[in-house]
């Protein structure tokens, strides 16, 4: 694509408000900005579109949210039927142009002879999820660019049964998008004329009761969160975000009588002036959180991102001080705490099963199979734990009871098919509540966890590569680790080969190579002779390489040990 030919076409255009030919214009002598801006356009994929907002081909602004949903309505038109009339659920988190890009795509839908069901202000994303299965929506979108930094925005697609789109559906969204003119290709409606159309319904206060009635059903031990309702106290924040009412509700559900909002953070606000990433697995964001939690003697903290599906927390450790617990740790606690709440509360399945990412800690593994309940892997991404879940339930092969990843995401109970911070922080405040009751905090619980099960220990090494170069860099990275893949890592033996693109495993000592059930993804595993895991892959939403290392030993200091001596391989990757 001629970069300078298509700055040119959006200039010309009348699409373009005189405000964003101006930002263009001062581009002129900026050549460098200018292809990054046009060099191509957000590649459509099963995450649907993710970058900053600017106006440009290659960014986040109402001409690619139209030319998307341009695509996305021929797709769901093409299904025939009811489609157009099941239609589509549109929501927004809490970012600057979510609401306008939300109603940007409602119009477009509309004008395609699609039905409409729009949250009439912003919700956390699993409630979208929710909403495309209750009212048996035959696909949603959502406004979202979950933990991002403020500069990004997002275009997340979902088909009927909740979960973000599979694959074929992301391609062919992909190829109308190839196929249709960004400007003169695609039909457009204002907000007004959609609403006046009939064909628009706002969604409120009965979508939240309805969501909320099966939150709460997930509960599974009142009586234990009654006993210590009067000492137990915590601290919430949303970061700014969609969380700031249905959670702080669904804990008051539960019984938590102390709830301290952060109320700095508890402000809706798109520029995040609190933090410098709205990110729970970013442990610096929760420094007012931290502040509140020493003024007031508490030990548990929760905190939500901006469109409210993961959420990390913090616990106060022997020396009184706050430390993060990891989402592989967060995820190990609460499954095995499910466990033996549904176990006492007579709600766990005949055959239970747990789901987790190739990527997610061979911890939860142990904690599944020590107590009688199967676990299988699946690719990174809620949209295949919610295909396998569907897959296992319909085969009568079990019932998953919890799915999660490393990255801070969990989901729970069979209204949603993504991620849930809502559900997540009732269960996790249950749990510490639980445990309260028992004398223990969470880092006590954890612990012991360690010390029943082994001595896992998880890091994730980012290696960034941003801008046409890095993409360059990335590719090459995977190329080379496939060509002249290491025979050790750290001074320990590769014993196996993964390579998930095409779904051989490799025997390092014989060469041999046999098949495994998963298959079509840019991921590389190595196998070492310590039982060590170390993964490779590609961000499917940022510039950067992810290099997991899975690791374990005799005790703590050993598995530190691993950790630090596989990271300094890691590390080196980017060299």
């Amino acid at each position: 694509m001629d970069f300078m030919q298509e700055y040119e076409k959006w200039l010309a255009s009348p699409a373009l408000s005189q405000a964003e030919k101006d930002e263009l214009a001062a581009l002129k002598s900026d050549p460098k900005e200018i292809e990054a801006r046009f060099y191509g356009p957000l590649e459509f994929g099963t995450a649907g579109l993710r970058g900053t907002m600017a106006v440009g081909l290659h960014n986040m602004n109402v001409h690619v949210i139209r030319h998307a949903t341009q695509a996305f309505a021929e797709v769901i038109l093409a299904e025939g039927g009811d489609a157009a009339k099941r239609g589509v659920a549109i929501c927004m988190d809490c970012r600057n142009h979510s609401l306008e890009f939300a109603r940007e795509a409602a119009g477009v839908m509309v004008a395609n002879g699609v039905n409409v069901r729009i949250f009439e202000s912003l919700r956390p994303t699993p409630e979208l999820s929710f909403a495309v299965r209750e009212y048996g929506c035959i696909a949603g979108i959502n406004v979202t660019a979950s933990h991002n930094p403020k500069e990004y925005n997002g275009y997340k697609v979902y088909w009927e049964d909740g979960a973000q789109l599979p694959p074929h559906h992301a391609e062919a969204i992909a190829a109308k998008m190839a196929q249709i003119d960004l400007f003169t290709g695609v039909k457009t409606m204002s907000w007004e004329d959609a609403k006046a159309s009939g064909r628009v319904t706002e969604m409120g206060d009965e979508t939240d009761r309805r969501f909320m009635a099966n939150v709460t059903a997930m509960i599974n031990d009142r009586e234990s969160v009654a006993k210590v309702a009067d000492t137990f106290k915590m601290v919430y924040t949303p970061f700014h975000g969609c969380g700031y009412k249905l959670v702080p509700e669904a804990l008051g559900a539960l019984g938590v009588k102390h709830i301290l909002c952060e109320p700095k953070q508890m402000e809706i606000n798109g520029d995040f002036p609190t933090v410098a990433s709205p990110n729970p697995e970013n442990p610096e964001g929760f420094y007012l959180a931290i502040e509140l939690a020493k003024k007031n003697d508490v030990d548990f903290i929760l905190g939500t991102d901006p469109d409210s599906d993961r959420v990390g927390i913090m616990v106060r450790n022997k020396s009184g001080e706050f430390q993060p617990v990891t989402g592989n740790q967060t995820g190990v606690l609460l499954l095995d705490y499910l466990i033996g709440a549904m176990k006492r509360a007579g709600k766990l399945p005949e055959k239970p099963v747990a789901l987790k990412t190739i990527v997610t800690t061979e911890m939860a593994r142990k904690v599944a199979e020590m107590n009688g309940v199967r676990c299988f892997d699946t690719f990174t991404g809620f949209k295949f734990m919610a295909e396998k879940k569907n897959a296992l339930e319909a085969a009568g092969e079990g019932k998953v009871i919890f799915s999660y990843e490393e990255s801070y995401g969990y989901m729970l109970g069979d209204y949603v098919r993504d991620k849930d911070a809502v559900t997540a922080s009732m269960l996790l405040t249950e749990m510490a509540a639980w445990y309260a009751a028992q004398g223990m905090t969470l880092f006590d619980a954890l612990e012991k966890l360690y010390e029943k099960y082994g001595w896992y220990a998880e890091k994730t090494y980012n290696l960034v590569m941003p801008g046409l170069d890095g993409l360059k860099d990335m590719a090459e990275l995977m190329r080379s680790l496939r060509e002249t893949p290491p025979a050790e890592i750290g001074g320990t033996a590769v014993t196996a080969r993964k390579d998930y693109s095409d779904g051989t495993v490799t025997d390092c000592a014989t060469g041999k190579q046999k098949k495994m059930e998963l298959s079509g993804s840019n991921v590389l595993r190595f196998e070492l002779a310590d039982g060590t895991s170390i993964i490779v892959r590609p961000s499917g939403t940022e510039p950067k390489i992810k290099v997991y290392i899975l690791t374990h030993g005799a005790d703590k200091a050993q598995s530190e040990a691993n950790v630090k001596k596989y990271g300094a391989w890691a590390e080196a990757l980017k060299k």
